[in-house]
């Protein structure tokens, strides 16, 4: 069976040895663990493998192991069009200085595989940040120059970064999401063919943002297969009551009034039963990775279930025919 493993994104408010303790005991495999907060220092994790030895021996005191590291806000600050809120995901002495934020982003990520591979891990997970989400509507009118244009920036600024993961053998996972250069199947497509096919960059596959998009999860799975590097486990509902919009209203996530909002694993709209025999008929063996978002359940009842479902929902691929038993001979 594929191991499963929570990500620290959400739980980053908490002590790195707090978590492992309590995903330990609901009984998580391992961890993908996310570079911020008391998680993983990126830059202390490529200059000093005693750091790394000591998460090491953490996660081995709890029985946990490691196989991703999530980068997700740093990589978002590389490609993305500068705002205000990107001053939360870099360091307090970068706010309001864009460029500054951007080059903190491109050395963090550059280091970001050697951090990996001191960790024992071969992908790191993560966010591109995109110039170009604001003009998803194209009004005002947007030009193909313009869409043309931020494709070409996000190449060029991540091709020096891949390049230190391939100096590393470490692969990276962009998670197909909103407000990423590559957030849909289309654009996804678009975004490979860009980079050349170049195997070093891929996909963590992730459900819940394509399904209230209208994209079929397992569809998007089985087309892109080659390509899926990491698996986060993760549930949506869409809602849509006459009032609603699928676009949110600006309503917080988890307000009841949202066209869709995040579930934990279960209580939404993803079939994950078809993921599985697409990870089955693509021999994924990697881990598939709870990343728990449900602003209307309690966290830690939540990953508790979540855990329980992954379980349940994974099954391995048939080694043989259903119908070789009625062979004669």
């Amino acid at each position: 069976m594929r191991p499963v493993t929570l990500f620290t994104g959400q739980w980053a408010d908490l002590p790195f040895e707090k978590i492992c303790e309590m995903a330990s005991g609901w009984g998580y495999d391992g961890l993908e663990i996310a570079c911020w907060g008391d998680h993983m220092n990126i830059e202390k994790a490529a200059e000093d493998q005693a750091y790394c030895d000591e998460k090491k021996a953490i996660l081995e005191k709890y029985n946990l192991k490691t196989w991703a590291l999530g980068a997700h806000i740093i990589g978002q600050c590389v490609g993305d069009r500068y705002d205000g809120r990107l001053d939360g995901f870099a360091p307090s002495s970068l706010a309001g200085k864009p460029e500054a934020i951007r080059e903190w982003g491109i050395k963090q990520m550059t280091l970001a595989p050697k951090a990996a591979r001191n960790m024992g891990c071969d992908v790191v997970t993560g966010f591109t940040g995109s110039p170009i989400w604001k003009f998803w509507y194209s009004f005002p009118q947007t030009t193909k120059e313009m869409v043309d244009k931020g494709f070409r920036q996000v190449v060029d600024l991540w091709t020096p970064i891949l390049d230190a993961f391939d100096e590393q053998d470490v692969k990276f996972a962009l998670e197909v999401h909103p407000t990423e250069i590559a957030f849909d199947y289309y654009s996804t497509e678009r975004l490979l063919k860009e980079f050349g096919y170049r195997e070093t960059f891929g996909i963590n596959f992730d459900p819940s943002h394509l399904i209230w998009q209208g994209v079929t999860p397992h569809l998007f799975l089985r087309d892109f297969a080659d390509r899926v590097y990491h698996v986060h486990m993760k549930d949506a509902a869409v809602r849509l009551d006459g009032r609603s919009g699928i676009l949110g209203s600006h309503i917080d996530f988890g307000d009841n009034r949202r066209g869709w909002n995040f579930r934990s694993l279960g209580h939404g709209d993803v079939q994950f039963e078809e993921i599985i025999r697409e990870l089955n008929a693509m021999d994924y063996q990697g881990p598939l990775s709870v990343e728990w978002e449900d602003s209307g359940m309690d966290r830690e009842a939540g990953a508790k279930e979540a855990l329980e479902f992954v379980r349940k929902v994974d099954f391995p691929p048939s080694g043989i025919s259903f119908d070789d038993s009625m062979k004669s001979d």
